[in-house]
C-alpha cells in the first residue's frame, strides 16, 4: 500500500497533502523523501510543530536545533523539487504533538508521514493514509576520523585545537590533532550530526538531555556535548573503548578467581577515573553470564557491551524505587551497578545486597580503603562485611589490590585493657591473608586504623624499652616491617645479653629486629 501511495506522490502534481510528524523532521527523512525519492504534492507544516521544536531549542536541547535546521532546509528546497509548502495551524490544545498531528491528518484526509512504527499502526487503525519510512543509517565520518589507532577519547572545544588521548588506561598521552582551532559552527554542525544519528540508529540512545548538556550512547561511543550557558563554550567529548578484555585476560590469582566463583557476593570495584573500572566490571558481568548466572546492570549511561541475555537498565529513565522493585522481584544472581555516586545509589546497593542479591558496585576512589570508607556512615558497621565482602582496586587497567572483609569481637590492635573489646571489621589482603586495616567504633566515632602502622609503633616502643634498659644511648626506629636497633660503636663491647633478649622478642612476637652499629 505504501509503495503504491508513494508512486501517486511521484506522479501527481495536484493536491496530495502530506503532513509530517516530529520523527521525519529531526531524522532527516522528509528532506530525503523530497530530494532523493522525488515525492511531490503539498507538504503542510503545522505552526504548532515549529513551536514545539522552537521551545526545545530555547530549553537548550540539541534536538530542537537539529529539527529547526531541517525545517529551514526543507523550505529552501521545496520550490526547486516541485513541492508546495504550506504553513497551517491545528487550532487546538495540544498535549502530545505527534498525537495532535495524527488527529489533524485524520480530520482533513491528509497523508501522515512518519518514521515511528507505533504512530504508523495507530494511524492505520483510524484509517489514516500513512507514508512510513525508516531512517537511513548515518555514518559519523566527522567524528570517526579522529579515532585512529590507540585513541581512547577525543576532546573538541571551540576556539582550541582538537586533541585526543592515545594509549591505555593509566598510560596515555594527550596529543593535538591539528594546530587549527575548531570553530563553534563546526562543533554545532557535528553536534547536529550526532543527535540526528542518535535518533535514527537502533543501537543509539540519548541518555541525558538538559539545558546545557547532552549525553549520548551511540554504538561504541559515549559522547558528551556541553554548550552555553552551562559551559563557557561548545565542547564535545567522545570516548570509545579500545578493547573488551575477558576476565581471563587479567591474569588473576587462582585464589581470587575461586573467591569470585564461590564466596564473593558483595563486590566493590574501585579506582581513580579512567583507570579501567567499568571495563573490568564489564568483563566480570560477561564472565558470570558465561557461567550460567542471571546478570543485570544499572548504568548511566548504558555503555557496557554485554551479551544479549544481560539486561541493562538506565538509572536516568527509572527511579531508585522502580529499580529496587524490578530487581527484587526478578531476582538476578548478580547486578552490576556502574558509577555509584550519591546516597541514593549506595542505599539501593545496600538494600539489594541485604535482600540477598549479588551486587557488584563501581565507585571512584584514589585508594582501596577510601572505597570502603564511602560506605561508613551509610551502613552500620556490624553489617558492613555483609554488604561489602570483596574490594577490587583497579589501577592502569590492572587489578592492584584485593581486600576481603570480615567481622570479629576482640580487642582492637594497640589497645590494652580487656574491657575495651568490641566488634572489629578486619580488612585483609585477600591473596596473602595479611591484616591491613581494622574498623571499629570508639565512643561515637567510627575509626579506620592501618594495623601495620599501629602494630609497628607498639612493637617499637616495647623493643625500645628493653634496649634502653641495657644501652641507654641506643636508637630504635621502625623501617617497613622491621625494627632497627642502632648501637654506637664505642658501646658495642658486650652485646650478648642484648642479642639474647632481641632474639626472644623476635621469636615471641614474630617481628624482624635488625641490630646495627652506627
Amino acid at each position: 500500500m505504501v509503495d503504491d501511495l508513494r508512486e501517486d506522490y511521484v506522479r501527481t502534481a495536484g493536491e496530495v497533502v502530506l503532513v509530517p510528524d516530529t520523527t521525519v523532521i529531526y531524522n532527516g527523512v522528509l528532506r530525503r523523501l523530497i530530494v532523493k525519492e522525488g515525492i511531490r504534492g503539498v507538504v503542510t507544516i503545522p505552526k504548532e510543530l515549529v513551536m514545539f521544536f522552537d521551545n526545545l531549542s530555547k530549553e537548550g536541547r540539541s534536538l530542537g536545533v537539529v529539527a529547526l535546521e531541517e525545517l529551514r532546509l526543507i523550505r529552501s528546497l521545496s520550490d526547486r523539487y516541485g513541492v508546495k509548502l504550506r504553513i497551517t495551524s491545528i487550532n487546538r490544545k495540544i498535549d502530545d504533538i505527534d498525537v495532535a498531528i495524527r488527529e489533524y491528518a485524520y480530520e482533513n484526509g491528509f497523508v501522515l508521514v512518519t518514521s515511528s512504527r507505533t504512530q504508523k499502526l495507530s494511524a492505520e487503525i483510524l484509517g489514516v493514509k500513512v507514508l512510513y519510512k525508516e531512517p537511513e543509517r548515518i555514518q559519523l565520518r566527522e567524528l570517526e576520523k579522529y579515532f585512529a589507532e590507540d585513541v581512547m577519547s577525543v576532546h573538541l572545544k571551540e576556539g582550541a585545537s582538537p586533541q585526543v588521548k592515545k594509549g591505555r588506561p593509566g598510560r596515555w598521552v594527550l596529543e593535538k590533532v591539528s594546530e587549527t582551532p575548531i570553530t563553534r559552527e563546526e562543533l554545532e554542525a557535528l553536534s547536529e550530526e550526532i543527535v540526528e544519528a542518535a535518533k535514527t540508529l537502533p543501537d543509539a540512545v540519548i541518555e541525558i538531555e538538559r539545558r546545557g548538556s547532552t549525553i549520548i550512547q551511540l554504538g561504541d561511543y559515549r559522547i558528551i556535548i556541553s554548550r552555553p550557558p552551562m559551559s563557557s563554550g561548545w565542547e564535545i567529548t567522545a570516548v570509545k573503548p579500545l578493547a573488551r578484555p575477558k576476565l581471563e585476560d587479567y591474569g588473576l590469582p587462582e585464589k581470587l578467581v575461586k573467591r569470585l566463583n564461590e564466596r564473593a557476593e558483595g563486590i566493590v570495584i574501585a579506582g581513580a577515573p579512567g583507570m579501567g573500572k567499568t571495563t573490568f566490571a564489564q568483563a566480570l558481568a560477561e564472565y558470570y553470564s558465561r557461567k550460567g548466572r542471571v546478570v543485570k546492570t544499572i548504568e548511566s549511561p548504558r555503555d557496557m557491551k554485554l551479551p544479549p541475555q544481560v539486561v541493562q537498565y538506565s538509572k536516568i529513565y527509572a527511579t531508585p524505587d522502580e529499580l529496587h522493585d524490578i530487581l527484587l522481584l526478578s531476582r538476578p544472581d548478580y547486578t552490576i551497578f556502574d558509577e555509584m555516586r550519591n546516597d541514593e545509589d549506595f542505599k539501593l546497593y545496600v538494600d539489594l545486597r541485604l535482600a540477598g542479591i549479588g551486587m557488584v558496585g563501581v565507585v571512584h576512589a584514589s585508594s582501596p580503603i577510601d572505597a570502603i570508607q564511602r560506605f561508613i556512615g551509610r551502613v552500620d558497621i556490624g553489617v558492613l562485611p555483609s554488604v561489602v565482602d570483596t574490594l577490587i582496586f583497579i589501577d592502569s587497567g590492572e587489578v592492584r589490590k584485593v581486600y576481603e572483609l570480615d567481622i570479629t569481637v576482640r580487642l582492637p590492635t594497640g589497645l590494652r585493657e580487656s574491657d575495651l573489646a568490641r566488634p572489629v571489621v578486619e580488612v585483609r589482603d585477600a591473596i596473602t591473608g595479611d591484616l591491613e586495616y581494622e574498623i571499629y567504633t570508639f565512643g561515637e566515632q567510627t575509626t579506620v586504623i592501618p594495623v601495620k602502622k599501629v602494630y609497628g609503633s607498639t612493637m617499637r616502643k616495647n623493643v625500645e624499652q628493653v634496649v634502653k634498659s641495657l644501652v641507654p644511648s641506643a636508637r630504635v626506629t621502625h623501617s617497613g616491617d622491621s625494627i632497627v636497633v642502632s648501637i654506637p660503636r664505642d658501646e658495642a663491647k658486650n652485646l650478648s645479653r642484648l642479642k639474647r633478649k632481641l632474639r626472644r622478642i623476635k621469636e615471641e612476637l614474630g617481628i624482624d629486629v635488625v641490630l646495627e652499629l652506627s
